[in-house]
């Protein structure tokens, strides 16, 4: 058991009771005094008087300081507090009552703040996840409608090449129907292919992979596939590539889809007899692609619809799944990079920059 000191001066009430004792004592002890001064009656008790205004300043002062200014702080503090002020900070450091009063106030809103801060970030947690359940039901029904829509035409084919195909004697015409089946069924194949990896690009179930890896033969190779491998061609090929090594840090195989997608995409609607131009540019810190095809350049409305999922140019409506550029855009947004495409005189030109690394 705490051994309890009567005259120990941590608490208010010590203090304040030997203050009160002492101003008594000090009353009584200049009275003696001017008792015993030489003086006449009235001018000893014009003294003593005057030595006890003294006192009596004196004492509301040391009351002030120990009770009245403690008491305001904390007040204006628990106030703070309160408003849930986060600059709020008690400071009264005395070792009383006001002390451990200041202190206990001081940890408690502490406490209060790291609690709040964990109920605000599970907060935002629960709004995340409820977020992106939302995200996820909307892109499953998008999915569903896109897939029920674009299927509708090759599914609709497909029945009826396999009807006539069932009444068809000719082997010629038969043939005919079996490879139009056959294209119709790759067609919806590459479709829902595409479709379901870029609903896994955009919901995040598919992460992207780090690897350094050079970049300028990667290009080389996806073009030479593309573009020069091929024993008929209808267009003219320029490409300006530089003689140096740059390597990039991405995933591989995406950024070979996104070379793919684009170079096919400017082979798919390049013009007759038109040109084909294929650039590699090195800036300071970043590499540069370009990719320009002649064809009809689309206008302002038409180029920002041009990275929706399905969409097709007014001149390409039976060209392609509508899904190639949207794949790039997801793609190269999740690298938080720069991409765009532009419209010029006689064609298009889609590019993008990739931050370079060490050789």
């Amino acid at each position: 058991m705490k051994k309890r000191v009567f005259y120990d001066l941590k608490t208010v009430r010590s203090k304040t009771m030997a203050l009160s004792k002492l101003a008594g004592g000090a009353i009584v002890l200049f009275y003696l005094v001017t008792e015993e001064l030489p003086v006449s009656r009235d001018i000893g008790f014009w003294i003593w008087f005057l030595l006890l205004v003294v006192v009596i300043l004196a004492v509301d002062f040391l009351l002030g300081e120990l009770i009245s200014k403690p008491l305001g702080r904390i007040n204006d503090t628990a106030g703070q507090m309160a408003r849930l002020d986060h600059s709020a900070y008690c400071s009264v450091h005395s070792n009383d009552e006001f002390g451990e009063l200041s202190q206990s106030l001081n940890t408690m809103f502490s406490n209060l703040q790291g609690t709040l801060k964990k109920l605000e970030e599970a907060n935002r947690r629960l709004q995340e996840d409820v977020e992106q359940e939302r995200i996820l039901l909307a892109q499953r029904k998008e999915l569903t409608d896109s897939l029920s829509h674009e299927l509708k035409t090759p599914l609709g084919l497909i029945r009826a090449y396999a009807e006539e195909l069932g009444e068809e004697r000719d082997p010629e015409k038969k043939q005919r129907y079996i490879d139009s089946i056959l294209n119709a069924t790759e067609r919806m194949d590459h479709m829902i292919v595409s479709l379901l990896d870029l609903s896994a690009l955009e919901s995040g179930a598919s992460a992207l992979a780090r690897e350094r890896f050079e970049f300028i033969e990667m290009v080389e190779t996806a073009a030479g596939r593309l573009l020069l491998d091929m024993p008929k061609t209808d267009y003219h090929l320029h490409y300006e590539l530089p003689e140096e090594e740059v390597y990039v840090l991405a995933d591989r195989q995406r950024i070979e889809q996104v070379l793919n997608n684009l170079i096919g995409n400017a082979k798919k609607y390049v013009r007759t007899g038109g040109e084909i131009r294929l650039r590699v540019s090195l800036e300071r810190e970043s590499v540069r692609f370009e990719v320009y095809n002649d064809c009809t350049p689309l206008n302002e409305q038409e180029l920002v619809k041009i990275w929706d999922k399905f969409y097709r140019g007014p001149d390409n409506r039976c060209k392609g799944s509508g899904l190639g550029l949207a794949v790039v855009s997801q793609i190269l947004s999740m690298y938080q990079v720069d991409y765009g495409v532009r419209s010029a005189e006689k064609g298009m030109e889609f590019y993008f920059c990739f931050p370079r690394c060490a050789a």
